[in-house]
């Protein structure tokens, strides 16, 4: 098995709400924030390669939306999906499975683009299955209306009319090595990803633990529609991770893209700070 960081380039976002609650005097020193509050944060793939299957987790925004969108985005950055993809040796075909975290634009935006010089939708990976959970599927075709702004029909609907969307609805192994877990703190049927290689456990936790500041208990994103039941879920969650020896993969902490864990006399917390290609 050979797992890789694809970086799909980046963007800015508030720390208050990257961090919630926590006052800006306590997050500012891990996370330095500009004049206008705003943090610089990552927007991170990875591709896992075990035998004939290529499984890329999550894909980016993509460049279909409208400027008037993503401006207060800020998105920047030399990276993109397409270019990461090839410094590994891989292409847009290649790539036989798409699991998706869940169907916020900046998971997913990736996976469909607009064919030269029209406004017709395409897959980017046409060769690929795509895996979503079935309940975040559901909040997605009848979101809130807080969550409503961050769902886009063009982004899954014509992977779905193509046939190529597969819905998940218990946690488990979806692939031999590759194993789902499904929260709802953070939106309904957010899916985690655990990969084991060998005698190593790598947990990609998407938005329910997007930086490695937001392992501590209290770190609460803002973002998060459920914050007390994503408390509970992350207690359980890190509880486990330590006992095992996870090794934590954050898709947005653009200075920390994996660390350790260890209990202390207040919690459990991050150990070291590492990138995933020391890990191999």
């Amino acid at each position: 098995m050979q797992i890789y960081s694809i970086e799909t380039g980046n963007f800015k976002c508030d720390g208050g709400a990257m961090f919630g609650v926590v006052p800006k005097i306590m997050w500012s020193k891990k996370y330095p924030a500009d004049e206008n509050n705003l943090c610089d944060c990552a927007l991170r793939s990875m591709l896992i390669v075990d035998g004939d299957r290529r499984i890329l987790i999550d894909n980016g925004t993509g460049d279909k939306q409208a400027n008037s969108y993503t401006s207060h985005y800020h998105l920047w950055g030399e990276d993109s999906l397409k270019t990461s993809l090839k410094n590994v040796g891989f292409s847009f075909e290649d790539i036989t499975d798409v699991i998706f975290t869940h169907l916020h634009f900046d998971h997913c935006g990736g996976a469909t683009r607009y064919k030269s010089g029209t406004k017709e939708l395409e897959l980017v990976f046409p060769n690929a299955t795509h895996w979503v959970s079935k309940a975040q599927w559901e909040n997605y075709l009848n979101p809130n209306v807080r969550e409503g702004d961050s769902y886009f029909p063009e982004n899954v609907v014509p992977i779905f009319e193509a046939g190529k969307l597969n819905l998940v609805e218990h946690d488990g192994e979806l692939f031999p090595n590759v194993e789902v877990r499904i929260f709802n703190g953070h939106t309904m049927g957010l899916m985690a990803v655990l990969v084991s290689d060998e005698d190593k456990t790598i947990a990609f936790t998407a938005d329910f633990i997007p930086t490695m500041a937001n392992v501590n208990l209290k770190w609460i994103a803002a973002y998060d529609l459920f914050p007390t039941v994503a408390l509970k879920e992350k207690e359980a969650f890190l509880k486990e991770a330590a006992e095992k020896n996870f090794c934590l993969f954050f898709q947005h902490d653009i200075m920390n893209e994996c660390c350790s864990l260890e209990q202390t006399a207040r919690g459990i917390k991050p150990k070291d700070s590492f990138s995933l290609k020391s890990l191999f």
